[in-house]
């Protein structure tokens, strides 16, 4: 890595909410993505408290290159750098491997005077060379064709089924980005985070992302119907012509209606209407074989997404374990959904 001191000081911090036009910045290099951008960064500092550590190169208004970092403090979990928490795919913006050289080493420089345990990059690999990944997830992006007959001929003829079953059973999708909306998701999401042996996040999180995401035309909520009942929804946001589907939840009980098939389906209208260009599907688990194939259903391209980790007690890039699954998975399938969502508010912190 880089370690002379003129390349540490070409790489300083700044913050994204204090430059102005920082979203237009961020657009205009081709690796971006929504998390980038200056509204997640808001949703994290009021949710969770994080500290902004974002490192730059080049001029303080028209940074060349990024490492979007947040410092976690936690007495729990010990304090260290993630770019970016909570998210899929955060990869430095980097228009060189020594610019990124530059830019983490002076993260390794800040961590080791806040005593952070380790520096984690949620993507970008290639940019640290010969370096092991920490840990490795699919990623499925669909390309959003104009023409909707185009789009519904891409998909395998399983999905276009359960879209036409959803239908003729009188499911029907509302697109909304009104705060009613993340109430009906945040009712369909504590049975769903149960089911998956998960707490939910606090409330106060998607209060955030109304306020930060949504309300400001950054993303929006499908929520499928039948009978004026609320069986399915998901949050999606979108910045510079490309979305990501970051949450979903449905009703167990009525599975047999394929609700996730129909609000899947009318977001990719919606997008596509409204000029998004690409549809990002989120990280899947390499183990979770049955997530991957109703991904792949959509007509999607698959990918490999890496993360990095560099342990500052060490000295060196390690590898990781997933935490997601493990033996508190059946501690919280076991849970009360009031006693689970209690553990949300007080976990979430401490587990980004």
């Amino acid at each position: 890595m880089v370690t002379d001191q003129l390349a540490l000081d070409s790489a300083r911090r700044i913050s994204p909410l204090e430059i102005s036009n920082w979203d237009a910045l961020v657009t205009s290099r081709p690796d971006f993505s929504f998390f980038h951008g200056a509204a997640w960064a808001r949703v994290l500092m009021e949710t969770y408290g994080f500290i902004p550590f974002y490192l730059a190169t080049g001029p303080a208004d028209a940074p060349e290159s990024v490492l979007p970092l947040m410092e976690v403090d936690s007495w729990l979990t010990g304090r260290r750098g993630v770019a970016l928490p909570f998210t899929d795919e955060c990869a430095p913006l980097a228009v060189s491997q020594v610019d990124n050289e530059k830019l983490f080493q002076r993260a390794v420089k800040i961590g080791r005077e806040r005593g952070w345990k380790y520096i984690e990059c949620r993507g970008g690999r290639k940019l640290f060379g010969e370096v092991p990944a920490a840990l490795s997830f699919y990623g499925h992006h669909l390309e959003l064709a104009t023409a909707e007959e185009k789009m519904f001929g891409r998909l395998e003829s399983s999905v276009r089924r359960a879209i036409r079953k959803s239908q003729k059973d009188g499911v029907t999708v509302e697109i909304s980005q009104a705060l009613e909306a993340v109430r009906i998701f945040y009712r369909l999401q504590g049975a769903t985070r149960k089911r998956h042996g998960l707490p939910p996040q606090p409330f106060e999180f998607f209060v955030n992302i109304h306020r930060h995401i949504l309300s400001q035309n950054q993303g929006m909520i499908a929520v499928a119907r039948q009978g004026g009942q609320a069986v399915a929804a998901s949050v999606y946001f979108f910045l510079g012509g490309r979305a990501i589907y970051k949450y979903g939840a449905s009703d167990l009980a009525r599975q047999e209606l394929r609700a996730n098939n129909s609000v899947m389906w009318e977001a990719i209208r919606w997008l596509a209407q409204r000029g998004a260009t690409q549809l990002h599907f989120g990280k899947t688990a390499r183990a979770n074989v049955g997530l991957r194939r109703f991904k792949l259903a959509w007509g999607t391209t698959e990918e490999t997404l890496e993360y990095v980790k560099y342990d500052l007690r060490k000295n060196s890039f390690v590898t990781d374990t997933d935490a997601v699954s493990g033996w508190h998975n059946a501690v919280f399938r076991a849970l009360p959904e009031s006693l689970a969502r209690t553990a949300g508010n007080l976990l979430y912190k401490h587990w980004a």
